[in-house]
């Protein structure tokens, strides 16, 4: 006497029909051709990469969560992972100052609807603070000339 050996439980073997996956169609014979491109004509083709616009000063305050960026583009206030972008033309001004313990540059910006927008930048060390000050000044004077 020969014992067989037991079926399989659920989860072994092959998937029942309704579960296989599922096959495209094959594309009929008559499909017509893809259409070609034309000849590249003179004149015609990718276009050359354009003269970047004459680079301008830069200044940027940076510590551990956030960051100032002033340049030819506008103002970025970076704060926690997360990118405020202000261009020239939306901004009505620029305001600076030391936080009140003197361990900040606090940067606010008046976007032309009259919100304003502020971004604290830690200065390790405390000197740094006092560089960052004539650096930004001109800077903002560059783009923003008084008058």
């Amino acid at each position: 006497m020969s014992e067989q050996p037991p079926a399989p439980g659920p989860g072994f073997g092959p998937p029942p029909p309704q579960y296989a996956p599922h096959q495209a169609p094959a594309p009929p014979s008559y499909a017509p051709a893809p259409p070609s491109y034309a000849p590249a004509q003179p004149g015609y083709g990718p276009v050359p990469p354009q003269p970047a616009a004459p680079a301008g000063p830069e200044f940027l305050a940076v510590d551990k969560r956030n960051a100032v960026v002033v340049d030819a583009s506008g103002v970025v206030f970076e704060m926690y992972g997360l990118s405020v972008e202000f261009r020239w033309p939306e901004i009505r001004s620029v305001h600076y100052q030391a936080s009140p313990n003197g361990k900040a540059l606090m940067v606010g910006v008046i976007h032309q609807d009259g919100r304003f927008y502020e971004c604290v930048v830690e200065a390790k060390p405390r000197a740094r603070l006092q560089e960052w000050f004539p650096q930004l000044a001109w800077v903002l004077g560059h783009y923003r000339p008084a008058g």
